[in-house]
Formats: structure tokens, C-alpha cells, sequence
């Protein structure tokens, strides 16, 4: 019997650390085992679960480097690496789940995951909506847009607000944020094709190509003449440098993410941090695991509005988790159009 309830488990390798560059596909590799469906026998507050879409984040660049202290943990070379993802119950001896649940949260980027201590995961309770959304707007990114816009940036209608990668998972849904609060927003990508998607989908008020910028001041100082009260930051470098040129009195900054950073050997310096002092300018880096207990709070101003047509979220799928290597590697060049996610099972 328990040879029938053996099947293929396909898995995404780490082959090596990627300290510095690029990461590439070949530092991934694909492997297959096997695995039971069955939680192990005497194993307690365990769920095994079957993947049906992984979440490919930016974060993940600092986990496929060899890292100590970090608030993350680096992926272990010869082991399948992990993220967020949407799962389905196959088996559990944990009081809070059972066999046909489905959770969003982390799991191995593996056909098939047994977890033994789950710890961020959650139920999901609203299944009419997309199930790929809980791999991005009703799950980490939409969290992370939400705590870090409300929570940390503390909007007012009327103000001026400026989101970098703003075509990206976390920076689409920010801008959205701030236009039904009543901001001006204005958002910067890298390609005329997102520059387009905020512009006409996401209902930003203006945006531009930062690759055909020569001088990023003037275009801040071109879009914000009056200057900018709340920056989302995901790029760091000379994107942030610009940013803290043209912010307003009192302005805040919210520091997310800074992916311009994250493949360089050498980090860029920032010049222009004399500004905060003057400005009394409010800078704050925040990880969105420190807020998950808003969660519900979070789905209680998101579901209406989704159901309204209030938001709106693009998705960029790969099919098939072979396709998951080149899928991470694309974010880190701008590849990925929307939420970059993997399609690891239909059902």
C-alpha cells in the first residue's frame, strides 16, 4: 500500500551561491524524488502539501547568496529553495489544517512540500477570486503595499506621491492605493510597455521610462514641480539619490525594496542624505513579515475593492516548474510584465 501512495516529487536545486552578478538559470538545477502522501507516522503538527503556484519575489536574490545574520536565510546548496506559494491539504496532523484546505504561504519550490513546524501560512477563506492573486495581491506583495503605504508612510489625501518599479508586484498596487485615497502618483519603470500598463490600467496620473532618463532629477523635478511627499522605494542607488533631492518638508520614504542594489559587488552611495535633516524627512525600511497580523485587516479594504473593480492586478505566469529558474533569473533584468508567478499544478 504505501508504495502506491509514493509519487514523483520534481524540485527546483540550488547548484551554487550567487554572491555577486546575475543570477542565472544554471544555478538552479531540476531534480526528481519521490515522496509519500502521507504525513510521516508519529510526525505532529505537520501538513504535506501539494504546490499549485509559486510567488517569484526580489527578496529571494539575497537568499541565493551565501549569507550570515541576515533577516532571511540563504537558500542551502543540494536542497530545493523555498518561497510563497499557493497549496492545497494532501495530509496533516496539525489541529489547524486539514486534508483539501487551501493555504497560501511558504513552502519548497517542489511539486510537493511536507512541512513540519508551518510558520507563516495561511487559510484562504475567499476562493472567488483567482487563486494565482494569493501569490501576489491577497498574499506577501499585497500585504507588503498595503502595510508599507498606510502603515509606515501614513498618506493624506491631495499628496504627492512617487513609487519606483512601479509596474512590479508590490509598486502596481501602491499606486492604486494612493489614487483612491485621493494622491497624485506618478510611477517609473524600465520599458514603454509598462510605462503604458500605469498610465492606462493602474490609473497612475503620470509615469516615465527611467532607461531613456540621462538626468533623473529633472525628471522627478519634471513631474513633481511642487516635490514629492511620499516615495515607495524599491530601487535604491541613484533612483533614491534623485529622490531625496526633490522630496518636500516632512515628506516620508518608505524603503521596501532597493533591487537596483542586490546583484552589485560594490554598493552605490547615496549623496544626497543631508536632505533629511532639513527637510525633516521620515526614511523607514520595514519587513512585512513584522505586520502579518493586519492581515485580516488588509482583506477586510482589499476583497470590496476587487469585487468593485476598484483594483486591478497583472500577472505574468510561466508555466510548469521547469520553467521556474529562468522565471526568478527574469526579475532581476525586468522581464516579467505584472506579478511574476509559476503555474506548478492546476488542481
Amino acid at each position: 500500500m504505501a508504495g502506491e501512495e509514493s509519487v514523483r516529487n520534481k524540485q527546483v536545486v540550488l547548484k551554487n551561491h550567487v554572491n555577486s552578478g546575475l543570477p542565472k538559470e544554471s544555478d538552479m538545477e531540476i531534480k526528481e524524488t519521490s515522496i509519500q502522501l502521507k504525513v510521516p507516522e508519529g510526525t505532529k503538527d505537520a501538513i504535506l502539501l501539494k504546490n499549485l503556484y509559486l510567488s517569484c519575489d526580489p527578496y529571494m536574490r539575497n537568499r541565493l547568496k551565501k549569507l550570515e545574520g541576515s533577516y532571511v536565510a540563504s537558500f542551502q546548496v543540494g536542497s530545493p529553495i523555498s518561497g510563497y506559494g499557493v497549496a492545497k491539504v494532501v495530509d496533516s496532523t496539525h489541529p489547524r489544517y486539514e486534508k483539501g484546505d487551501l493555504v497560501w504561504g511558504m513552502t519548497g519550490w517542489e511539486e510537493y512540500t511536507l512541512l513540519t513546524a508551518p510558520e507563516i501560512l495561511f487559510k484562504i477563506q475567499h476562493t472567488d477570486v483567482p487563486l494565482t492573486y494569493y501569490t501576489g495581491l491577497l498574499g506577501m506583495a499585497g500585504t507588503t503595499a498595503y502595510v508599507g503605504f498606510y502603515e509606515v508612510c501614513s498618506p493624506k489625501k491631495g499628496e504627492y506621491v512617487y513609487v519606483s518599479a512601479a509596474s512590479g508586484a508590490v509598486g502596481q498596487l501602491v499606486g492604486q492605493f494612493a489614487k483612491l485615497l485621493g494622491c497624485y502618483v506618478v510611477g517609473s519603470a524600465g520599458s514603454k510597455e509598462k510605462v503604458d500598463l500605469l498610465k492606462n490600467k493602474f490609473g497612475f496620473d503620470a509615469a516615465f521610462n527611467y532607461k531613456e532618463e540621462p538626468d533623473l532629477d529633472a525628471a522627478l523635478k519634471r513631474c513633481f514641480p511642487e516635490g514629492i511627499d511620499i516615495y515607495f522605494e524599491n530601487v535604491g542607488g541613484k533612483m533614491l539619490d534623485a529622490v531625496l533631492a526633490n522630496m518636500r518638508v516632512h515628506g516620508r520614504i518608505a524603503a521596501c525594496g532597493m533591487i537596483s542594489q542586490y546583484n552589485n559587488e560594490q554598493l552605490d552611495a547615496v549623496h544626497n542624505l543631508m536632505y533629511i535633516v532639513p527637510k525633516r524627512i521620515r526614511m523607514q525600511g520595514f519587513i512585512v513579515s513584522d505586520f502579518y497580523h493586519l492581515y485580516p485587516k488588509y482583506l477586510e479594504m482589499i476583497i470590496p475593492s476587487i469585487k468593485e473593480g476598484k483594483v486591478t492586478y497583472v500577472e505574468d505566469k510561466a508555466e510548469g516548474l521547469e520553467s521556474a529558474p529562468a522565471a526568478l533569473v527574469g526579475l532581476f533584468t525586468g522581464r516579467n510584465v505584472g506579478k511574476q508567478l509559476v503555474v506548478v499544478s492546476h488542481d
